[in-house]
């Protein structure tokens, strides 16, 4: 049997993943992982998928290191740069309603940019999701009357906090070059993508 046609069960895959059988049927549960169910209810993994999943999740676990720092940097930075900005027009003109909005969506895409700079290549569901939460920033912009260069002024603002604050990471900690140019291009790809999202939906919204 190939490996791509080999079923393992609940436990097997558990033990595989090196997880207890109940951590495995909440990430089943939960989509995190395809399963597929027999007539008699239980629980089949494929070989290959089992295998997958464990490789994103090894891939993940580099969060603890430079991508971590990084994020812990910046949010930081980004709570202190929004906290002197509160005159900008782009920021005042959202009401408390608007605005925890927005930092739920800043959130949101932080916790997208940590998935996606600790990959080394692939992740175009996270650029997906990503895209998804520019063009949700500029509809709420869209319906305060913020004009798409103050939307884009803003977006702009969050960017060059990230980026700030990956360069300046070598001088804070022990980076490797190669490692500090990956973290930077995964960066720019991923807000690349939301900026884009943005400027086509004002573009939609105007036709």
């Amino acid at each position: 049997m190939s490996q791509q046609s080999e079923w393992l069960s609940l436990k097997q895959a558990a033990e595989r993943l090196g997880v207890h059988t109940t951590t495995l049927r909440r990430w089943a549960d939960n989509n995190e992982i395809r399963v597929m169910l027999t007539p008699g209810g239980h629980r089949r993994f494929t070989l290959e998928d089992v295998d997958h999943f464990a490789e994103q999740r090894r891939r993940l676990r580099v969060t603890t290191g430079l991508e971590k720092m990084w994020a812990d940097q910046a949010l930081t930075q980004t709570r202190a740069e929004i906290a002197s900005h509160q005159s900008e027009h782009w920021l005042s003109v959202f009401n408390e309603e608007d605005r925890e909005r927005k930092r739920q969506m800043g959130r949101a895409l932080m916790g997208l940019m940590l998935k996606y700079i600790s990959l080394n290549d692939g992740g175009d569901d996270l650029m997906d999701e990503a895209r998804g939460i520019g063009r949700e920033h500029a509809k709420n912009a869209l319906s305060s009357g913020l004009p798409l260069v103050e939307a884009i002024q803003a977006m702009l603002f969050f960017r060059d906090t990230m980026v700030e604050v990956a360069i300046n990471l070598p001088e804070t900690v022990h980076v490797r070059p190669e490692a500090n140019t990956h973290l930077l291009r995964r960066i720019n790809t991923l807000l690349n993508a939301v900026q884009l999202a943005i400027a086509e939906t004002y573009d939609n919204a105007h036709k």
